[in-house]
Parts: structure tokens; sequence; C-alpha cells
């Protein structure tokens, strides 16, 4: 079966659950469930398929989610509504849906699994409507990272674009060697700014330097990497370093005078790399204008806590958080400074 995906996560679906400790020690936990039922959905590999969704057709996107015993319709309902033709749903009866909790003590974040993971590798895509997807987007270690494409290799005449995103608790100098034996396979890197510096063990000082991440791309390059680094930054934007072409900076959509726009950054950098896989389809493979629109995707992810709000007008168009990327995406480009 070929697929026509452009796009394909082997991210996981998690239903999430959140502990809210403040420093004076009061502890509560809650399902986002209670808040939306859009907020509960998660994970990794969501993100990154809505942010892909937010440029592609549904069918040009694609993510296995594996519907435990206990998966509720409710969230199937959901998702289906940003395009049944992205998901391929796959039947877990022995098994409960993934979930995890995410630990909040005041602004800093842990999170832990709640349930035993049921990994996605691409062998997973074969005979599915998502095989061979021209672009193939993974969260993971290093060392699952070099298992994910030697399994890729194994399948003929298929050569998809690499996008790898680093696990960030697998983010410490200690597997550093493990990237750097798969950093030329790579094509695209994207760590976020605390997990480049960390991983190279370079000074973290907050707030991070603009200075600080050029480094850091720079060394990856140095250590093998194969063409792109993308070092995803936060509120300074996203560092996008090629051999070919050199570093530039892209701001983020949401500026510092925005910051009541921002309300839960959770799955920003997954959306974000969604979105510059649709954007390097759109922009015939030009890196630093996919950037613009993973820029995009991010900004409507930070909006709210769990997934952005899609609606589709009678005339075709389409708008998320009742705003347009196009719109957007204007006004970002309008922005540049070259």
């Amino acid at each position: 079966m070929t697929s026509t995906k452009t796009f394909v996560t082997l991210g996981m679906f998690i239903i999430d659950e959140f502990s809210y400790t403040s420093f004076e020690g009061e502890t509560t936990k809650a399902s986002k469930s209670e808040a939306s039922t859009s907020s509960i959905i998660g994970g990794g590999g969501t993100y990154a398929a809505i942010g892909a969704r937010i440029w592609l057709f549904p069918d040009q996107v694609g993510m296995v989610v594996d519907k435990g015993y206990d998966f509720p319709s409710k969230i199937e309902s959901k998702l289906k509504t940003y395009g049944e033709e992205m998901w391929f749903f796959r039947p877990q009866n022995e098994a409960p849906t993934t979930r995890a909790l995410n630990l909040y003590t005041g602004d800093h974040r842990g999170f832990e699994y709640l349930t035993p993971r049921i990994r996605i590798t691409p062998r997973d895509l074969s005979n599915t409507k998502l095989d061979r997807p021209k672009m193939l987007h993974f969260i993971c270690s290093p060392a699952r990272a070099s298992a994910i494409l030697s399994e890729a290799k194994e399948q003929e005449e298929w050569s998809p674009m690499t996008i790898y995103e680093p696990i960030p608790d697998r983010c410490v100098p200690e597997e550093l060697p493990a990237l750097n034996r798969i950093l030329p396979l790579i094509d695209i890197l994207s760590p976020n700014a605390e997990e480049a510096l960390s991983l190279l063990s370079l000074p973290i000082v907050q707030p991070v330097r603009r200075s600080s991440v050029e480094e850091a791309a720079n060394r990856f390059l140095q250590l093998g990497a194969k063409d792109v680094v993308i070092i995803r930054s936060g509120e300074l934007g996203a560092y996008v370093l090629t051999r070919r072409a050199g570093g530039k900076w892209i701001d983020p959509f949401w500026t510092k005078a925005d910051t009541s726009k921002i309300r839960d950054v959770t799955g920003a950098g997954n959306s974000f790399l969604g979105g510059l896989s649709a954007g390097l389809h759109l922009a015939n493979g030009d890196v630093y204008e996919a950037v613009f629109y993973a820029t995009v995707s991010a900004s409507f992810v930070i909006e709210q806590s769990g997934l952005p709000a899609f609606t589709a007008g009678a005339n075709g168009s389409v708008q998320w958080n009742n705003d347009s990327p196009l719109r957007r995406l204007e006004v970002l480009k309008s922005r540049r400074k070259d």
C-alpha cells in the first residue's frame, strides 16, 4: 500500500492528567476533562499532527492512535473533527490507553507515565494508509532514533525526510555520544534551547541568550549534523542553521507585548515541527520559509490548554481559534528583517 501522506508522526497519543502543587505544598490532582474534552487530549505526536493539519488537508497528515480498552468515545469524536483521514485508530483491546501525569510545582513541570507505553515504529505503518510518507517525525532518545532510522532503511524505495525531536529527559550530556552517531543520518535536528545546551554541556543561564543558541547550533554541525539544525527558543524565536546558507533567526508570532495570548506552552514545540513539515511541503523545501509556517502553528497551540479549535466555513474557508493561519503568516513575514 502506497501512502499519500506528506507528514506522519511516530509520536504517541496520550491522555493527560494534571497535579498542581503550590510552593506552600498544597496539592490538587485533576484530569483536564474537568475543564473541557479537548484539553485532555495530549501527546507530542498529537500536537505535531495538529501543527501540520493547520496547513495541510487531513488526508496529507497521519498518526497512529492506540485505542486501549478504556478509550473515551468523546475523545475519538473530538479527534475526528480535525479530519477522520488523519488518524489510524489501532485497537489495543488488552491494554489501557496511554496516560501520563503532568506535575506542576509553581512554574516547574514534571512528567511521568501512568500506564505502559505502546511505542510506534516505521514497521507499524506498513500496509496501512500511513505507509511510506514523504516526511517522518519522531520524538525519542537517540538510541531509539537509531532503531527507527534502521527500520525505515529496511523498506525498499522509501527515503523519507526525517525530523528528529530529542525527548527532553534524554537531553543530557551522557546521551551525546549516541546522538553523534545518528547526526549524519537525520535531515532536521530540532531540540529546544535548554535541551540543546544541556546535551552539549554548555552553560544554561536564564534568560537564554541568542549567542548561546547560535553556539549550540554551530556545535551540532561541527559534530556531524547532516544539514539543518533548528533550535526552538521560546520568546527568542527559532534559530535555523544550515550548512549551505548559514544561520537565521525567525521571531515568534506572539511577542512580549502579547503575554495575555499565551496560556499554555504544552505541545508548542511538537506543533512547531508539524508546521515545519507542512511548510517544507508548501515552500518547496525552503527551510527558512518553512519556519514561518512552523511558528504560526505554535502560535495557535499556546493560546489555550489542549488543542486549538477548528472551524470550517461554508465557502471552504478554514479558521483555527477564529483566526486565519494565512493571515498570521502574512503578519509574521511582514516583520522579517531581511
